[in-house]
């Protein structure tokens, strides 16, 4: 009882703030349960840390209301009539730039490991699903964030060093043609 008048007064204002008053009641006693179902399950290790323990799970609640709200959005999102769609081949320079890009990215990823270049191939560009490649690579979703996220790493510090090498070659290059002027 003390725990839900708690809930009440402290986090209904929080909620409230963050979501909205549309069904309040609702998130705040939905949050509840979730605190009170995580101290069932013995997830509160230290009881006087019981208020740093409700509000990390109500930011969790708010962080997967709005979540949840993005991707309903997504889902709904409807291309008006009137909505114009720009010539995906751009102008000629547009398209010299992208050729340059992607093959930079190409030489990048073709230097990573293969673990690492598989992983970001597969997620980012033939964009399969977190939960095939886990199952297919036979990883946890833990394995597959830190990973990709050590992946991500590396490729953008190879991309630095590449852009950093062109740019010295380009003023070297224009220094070189300026002696020779």
């Amino acid at each position: 009882t003390e725990l839900y008048e708690l809930f009440s007064k402290g986090i209904r204002f929080y909620l409230c703030r963050q979501l909205g008053p549309q069904e309040l009641d609702d998130k705040i006693h939905d949050t509840f349960l979730v605190v009170v179902q995580a101290i069932r399950r013995g997830e509160l290790r230290e009881p006087q840390r019981l208020m740093g323990f409700v509000r990390t799970i109500v930011r969790r609640q708010v962080a997967a209301h709005i979540d949840k709200a993005v991707q309903t959005r997504r889902e709904h999102m409807e291309l008006d009539a009137t909505v114009r769609v720009a010539d995906p081949g751009g102008n000629p320079e547009e398209r010299a730039i992208f050729r340059q890009q992607e093959e930079m990215v190409r030489r990048i990823l073709s230097e990573l490991s293969e673990r690492d270049r598989e992983i970001l191939t597969r997620f980012y560009l033939r964009e399969q699903s977190q939960g095939s490649i886990c199952t297919e690579m036979a990883l946890s979703e833990t394995q597959f964030r830190l990973l990709k996220s050590r992946a991500k790493a590396r490729f953008g510090e190879l991309g630095k060093k590449k852009l950093t090498q062109k740019a010295v070659s380009i003023v070297s290059l224009r220094t070189s043609a300026n002696a020779s002027h």
